[in-house]
């Protein structure tokens, strides 16, 4: 497994070493020690969940509060998005900034995001599964929302906003600058 360090450093790019013959492919999606030794702090999974969705779906931003926050590896088991993380971790030096990622079953790129950081994808294929690796189990009435089409972040979703499709409570969410985050930055957060 190769991993990257990307514009905002806490957010990482592992990228497997693909084996390939007659009968296809086989890579290692996940290795514990050496994820662990790269991130530089001990992240225990505890919980995959398997999305599947159309093209168009938006499913964004999204984090918990602070006692509740997830980490999270992305994985697209078929089809193609567009990730984004926004950090969300006041005091950061790259507070508001984000990061967008092409993750597809073609490129098996995944994409770590540590917690502090609002996350979110919209399918640019004709259907996609993603697979979410968690590390703190869902906590009801704990969730944190911003809009995705807020233009102080400036994310550019890909698809024509016509063609974006969203949950009602996705719709209604409020602007970056509208939400109070109990994140500080810290660099041993973790």
């Amino acid at each position: 497994m190769k991993y990257t360090r990307l514009e905002i450093p806490e957010l990482i790019l592992c990228e497997p070493m693909i084996h390939k013959d007659n009968r296809g492919f086989v890579y290692e999606s996940f290795k514990k020690e050496s994820f662990n030794s790269f991130v530089g702090f001990d992240v225990e999974f505890c919980q995959d969940n398997l999305l599947s969705s159309d093209y168009g779906v938006i499913r964004a931003l999204h984090t918990n509060t602070l006692e509740y926050s997830q980490s999270k590896l992305v994985s697209v088991l078929d089809g193609k998005i567009l990730d984004v993380a926004v950090d969300f971790r006041v005091g950061s030096p790259t507070y508001g900034k984000s990061i967008s990622l092409e993750l597809s079953s073609q490129n098996h790129k995944q994409l770590f995001i540590p917690r502090g950081f609002l996350h979110g994808f919209v399918v640019l294929s004709h259907k996609a599964v993603v697979n979410i690796k968690i590390d703190r189990y869902f906590a009801a009435g704990e969730s944190i929302g911003v809009r995705y089409d807020d233009s102080l972040l400036g994310i550019d979703w890909k698809i024509d906003k016509k063609d974006s499709i969203l949950s009602i409570a996705d719709e209604n969410l409020p602007l970056f600058s509208e939400v109070t985050s109990a994140f500080k930055y810290n660099e041993n957060y973790y």
